[in-house]
């Protein structure tokens, strides 16, 4: 007899704690983005009547598409514990086309708006890239060792996510530190707290009261909240057409940096999907690469110019028992707030060290999810993985400057920060083929690895042949050794398959 079909929620009270998660995360970035365009000198006009709206587009478009995939999987599984993907901005495609492509834009140009346009072309380009991906991408993730991707994915909770979080965290020592013990009293140790308030709305509540009682956020952050507040409506645009001919007659260059982080974007979804599958939640790799594909283009119809992505916040919302309430709640506030100014007035209100330890939480549960997926012996593999992501957490930060600011340091950090996402499955790869004696795999692999640097893809600053000779001659080196292992190994089996297969007597018909 057929089991009853499970009752989804559309909301409980779990998709408040994963709603605060993802939209300050979400926040942040929308942040960042309004005031580094200000300071590049982009209007107003264009930073929050056009940018801003196409990327709440993008990201209620594609909150809303896997709120509709988490039910259906629901549906098929006939189980309510199922959580809907998380969906956004990645930090490390933003900070890239803030530099990569938009800055470089308005110094040939001299126009913020043909800056913006070839920008948004830009991003259209990409998001049509990483549809046509999607193809290959189940290939990708069936071929890719779990442990090289849940580490590569891990390096960025490490760095960009629980590391740098944490930094925010103490600025504000007293209220960072209250806060982060809250988070992990109620969403590690899950212990309940006080009116059985979600823990991230009553750490935030806490933290953000305590931050006014004792002085450390004064009363001018309300005055500034309110400074771009109006009316910007959701209405798609040209600028992307017109972007696209100014690229293709004076700006091909910038396509250099647009199709590895694009590549880059491709492969983190695929990342975040292969944990969320790990996490008991499986997702088709092709449909959700598509999926941010598709939404990244109807953000750039909207002026957006920033990649989205299935966002690597999605484990920790499983691990706080979310559904797909937090991911409907995200995209239709991403637009409300967009629409009236609202995002800079939260972000100007609420201290960064009030919802920093959130995102601390997040990336926890990330990191923890990569080990705690893999059998043991594959924790090196893990662990190197995350290594390449300390340098591209240096390069970010540092932008341009990077080079001359890490000399006294040592000079492979920005090689080793330039693509590291490919490095990191590389070299993550590698180390589990080897693990197991899988010789001839692990030098496929070195192979990749040298192909990807010759042609710029890593450690070199942009697409060019040879781009960096010395690392792609490291990987043949590299698989040049693995080929000898694979053939020593070989050759001791060889005696053994000899020694052990039956002999051959002769028959009365010989």
């Amino acid at each position: 007899m057929a089991a009853s079909p499970v009752h989804y929620p559309w909301y409980k009270k779990e998709d408040t704690d994963a709603f605060f998660a993802l939209f300050q995360n979400n926040i942040a970035n929308f942040v960042i983005i309004a005031i580094t365009m200000l300071g590049m000198g982009f209007p107003a006009s264009i930073v929050f009547g056009q940018v801003l709206p196409g990327a709440a587009v993008a990201v209620m478009v594609g909150n809303f598409y896997y709120a509709w995939s988490a039910a259906r999987l629901a549906r098929k599984e006939n189980r309510s514990d199922v959580t809907a993907l998380s969906y956004g901005i990645s930090t490390p495609v933003m900070f890239v086309f803030l530099f990569g492509v938009l800055l470089p834009a308005k110094q040939l140009t001299g126009d913020a708006t043909l800056a913006w346009k070839v920008a948004v072309a830009a991003c259209f380009i990409s998001g049509a890239i990483e549809a046509a991906v999607s193809l290959v991408g189940r290939w990708v993730q069936y071929h890719l060792p779990r442990a090289a991707m849940l580490g590569a994915v891990a390096g960025v909770a490490l760095t960009f996510i629980a590391g740098e979080m944490l930094f925010k965290t103490l600025e504000m020592p007293v209220i960072g530190l209250l806060v982060l013990a809250i988070i992990i009293v109620g969403l590690v140790a899950r212990v309940a707290m006080p009116f059985r308030l979600p823990t991230s709305l009553f750490a935030i509540v806490i933290g953000t009261a305590m931050a006014y009682l004792i002085g450390d956020a004064g009363g001018e952050r309300f005055s500034d909240a309110f400074t771009h507040l109006g009316f910007y409506p959701l209405l798609p645009n040209m600028a992307w057409f017109e972007g696209l001919g100014l690229l293709f007659t004076g700006m091909l260059a910038v396509l250099t940096v647009v199709l590895p982080i694009t590549l880059y974007n491709a492969i983190e979804t695929m990342n975040n999907v292969e944990a969320m599958e790990a996490a008991g939640d499986k997702y088709d790799v092709r449909e959700c690469q598509a999926v941010d594909g598709a939404g990244t283009m109807i953000g750039a119809l909207f002026g957006g110019v920033f990649p989205t992505t299935v966002y690597i916040a999605t484990v920790g919302a499983k691990w706080m028992g979310a559904g797909r309430g937090y991911s409907i709640l995200n995209g239709a506030v991403y637009a409300l707030a967009t629409m009236f100014g609202l995002i800079a007035a939260l972000a100007a209100i609420i201290p960064v060290s009030v919802v920093a330890p959130i995102l601390v939480f997040v990336g926890m549960s990330m990191i923890a999810t990569a080990f705690q997926s893999n059998d043991t012996r594959y924790y090196p593999a893990v662990a190197l993985a995350m290594l390449p992501y300390f340098a591209n957490y240096v390069m970010t930060r540092f932008n341009n400057a990077a080079g001359e600011t890490v000399a006294g340091i040592s000079s492979g950090i920005v090689p080793l920060g330039q693509g590291a996402m490919f490095m990191a499955i590389f070299i993550g790869a590698m180390t589990v083929s080897i693990i197991d004696h899988q010789f001839r795999r692990a030098a496929a692999f070195a192979g990749v690895a040298a192909a990807f640097s010759f042609v710029g893809l890593m450690h070199a600053p942009k697409l060019a042949f040879n781009a960096a000779w010395d690392f792609t001659l490291g990987y043949l080196v590299m698989g040049a050794l693995f080929l000898y292992f694979a053939w020593q190994q070989e050759k001791l089996a060889a005696p053994h398959s000899a020694n052990s297969a039956p002999s051959r007597h002769p028959s009365s018909a010989d």
